[in-house]
């Protein structure tokens, strides 16, 4: 029989970080349940971080990748290697109850797993639900949004008054939501704490792995809340997540990894007239980027190198 969770935790060059969220994790498994088989995949990660988690967690599954996926690519290799592969689909009996895709760069506290586990399980419609997230000092994060339009990417990237950045034009939900203790709907979680309903996986498919890194949790919470379902955040679930940490090793990288999956999000779900006026937008943004990089380099804050090479992301974004 299968466990009733699926744990997936993709890690890249995180070692530390990730011994860190197997440790509070199986301690939550431990004490509070629910029976739970966990997955890591390596992205060909050059720290020794699959054979240290072998050494200090045998019981769980690693797979190592020769290659560095991604997070959708290397999310959709362990799906499938525990049987939800579209191509050759197991019956749901084979199948774990959840599936529940953890960030490496995350701490769970006492209780968590098994409180996203039976609001999963146990709220109508659930498709989807996700923890309440703070940071590392224990400050409020933002644990769920509303799917993204273009007044996000203009308070995101334009001068605006900074009273909006906390609402819901900005795809906020209140934090007093946070605070009554209780479920409440969604439009998407982050991606960082991701617990999915079996039926809902079968229903919807995979991650789209032309999402190479962000936005591919929020094209997911589209298609399952296209399919019927909802998606629920949980602060009765509390995780500390320590938010970009892997992808702070790369950034110029990552901000042409952040804006080429934006772009697709918007060419996807958006109209002939929203997909030109967030490249408008987002043009913009990146001449304002330029400009913030070179004040930077002159206030000593940024090496010539490294100006040099956020300069050319954000020109690559404006070219895209």
């Amino acid at each position: 029989m299968p466990a009733d969770l699926a744990v997936i935790i993709v890690t890249w060059n995180t070692r530390d970080l990730t011994l860190d969220a197997l440790r509070t994790l199986y301690a939550d498994l431990a004490a509070h349940g629910p029976d739970a088989q966990v997955w890591v995949v390596d992205n060909a990660s050059t720290d020794g971080t699959a054979e240290i988690i072998r050494r200090l967690y045998p019981q769980t599954q690693v797979i190592e990748c020769s290659t560095n996926l991604g997070f959708a690519a290397a999310n959709n290799l362990a799906l499938r290697t525990i049987g939800f592969d579209p191509d050759a689909p197991r019956s749901p009996a084979d199948l774990p109850q959840a599936v529940y895709l953890l960030n490496p760069d995350t701490r769970t506290h006492s209780g968590a797993t098994r409180a996203l586990y039976d609001a999963l399980l146990s709220l109508p419609k659930a498709g989807v639900v996700g923890a309440r997230l703070t940071y590392g000092d224990g400050s409020f994060q933002h644990s769920a949004f509303r799917f993204p339009g273009l007044a996000q990417l203009a308070i995101d990237l334009l001068p605006v008054p900074l009273r909006l950045h906390d609402t819901a034009l900005n795809g906020r939900y209140p934090r007093a939501a946070y605070r009554t203790g209780k479920p409440f709907a969604v439009d998407h979680t982050l991606g960082a704490t991701m617990m999915l309903h079996r039926q809902a996986i079968l229903d919807t498919g995979l991650f789209d792995e032309e999402f190479f890194m962000y936005c591919e949790e929020i094209d997911w919470s589209r298609r399952i809340r296209a399919a019927g379902y909802e998606i629920y955040c949980v602060p009765a679930a509390h995780v500390t997540h320590l938010a970009g940490q892997s992808t702070a090793l790369v950034r110029p990288q990552s901000v042409i990894n952040l804006w080429r999956s934006r772009l697709r999000l918007y060419d996807k779900y958006g109209s002939a007239f929203q997909r030109r006026v967030a490249r408008w937008i987002i043009r913009i943004g990146m001449m304002r980027q330029i400009a913030a990089a070179k004040r930077a380099f002159q206030d000593g804050e940024l090496t010539a190198a490294r100006r040099d090479e956020l300069i050319e992301a954000y020109r690559t974004v404006q070219r895209m």
